[in-house]
């Protein structure tokens, strides 16, 4: 190994050990230390050495572990940043998903989908399946917001379906800030869930 090759490599094993155990990377995330060609040599030696796990194409994990249940699985969501942060896209969790990190319901889903700006893509960890979705702006409109996340949650839960309890509890969970934003993007909205927006908004009370 050549000393410029030498030097990428401990700078990419020195920042993965920075960031610690359960940290999940792509190679864009070392793209200011050397080639291309540098860094994904490097990764794929520590892979072989089994200091880094390859979870998927392109797609990396510094493995935390457990004495009891060995090593353990990244979370959705930290898989989720470190595509969102590769592609230098916004993600919008969408379905199920959405409703389970709001509170309101308690499937948790082997299939999770995000829209997305970015490109499509699909990731495969053992049973679960993690879905980028290209769309439009306009269903962009909220990403990574609180309101994002509730229109996307009550359209997978469907008008039918939503009652006084979800509205309460999205009243209860939700600060001022959140709800100034809710009222701010309705317009994003279809008319029916505008208008439970305006429910969970109305005089801010729970």
């Amino acid at each position: 190994m050549g000393k410029h090759a030498q030097s990428v490599d401990g700078k990419v094993i020195g920042r993965i050990r920075g960031k610690g155990k359960g940290w999940v990377f792509t190679p864009a995330d070392f793209q200011d230390l050397g080639s291309r060609t540098a860094v994904g040599l490097a990764l794929m030696r520590h892979t072989r050495a089994g200091m880094i796990r390859q979870l998927d194409r392109g797609l990396y994990d510094y493995p935390a572990s457990d004495p009891r249940f060995g090593l353990l699985s990244p979370s959705t969501d930290t898989i989720a940043e470190a595509l969102k942060g590769r592609d230098a896209a916004h993600l919008q969790p969408t379905g199920a998903y959405a409703a389970n990190m709001l509170g309101l319901s308690d499937q948790v889903p082997m299939k999770t989908v995000f829209l997305t700006d970015g490109p499509s893509r699909q990731v495969r960890i053992g049973k679960r399946e993690i879905v980028l979705k290209h769309t439009t702006t306009r269903n962009m409109a909220g990403a990574g917001t609180p309101s994002g996340l509730v229109i996307q949650a009550l359209r997978w839960i469907g008008r039918a379906h939503v009652d006084a309890r979800m509205v309460a509890l999205l009243k209860s969970r939700l600060s001022d800030d959140d709800r100034r934003r809710l009222m701010k993007d309705i317009r994003y909205a279809p008319a029916w869930v505008a208008d439970v927006i305006r429910q969970i908004t109305h005089s801010g009370e729970s």
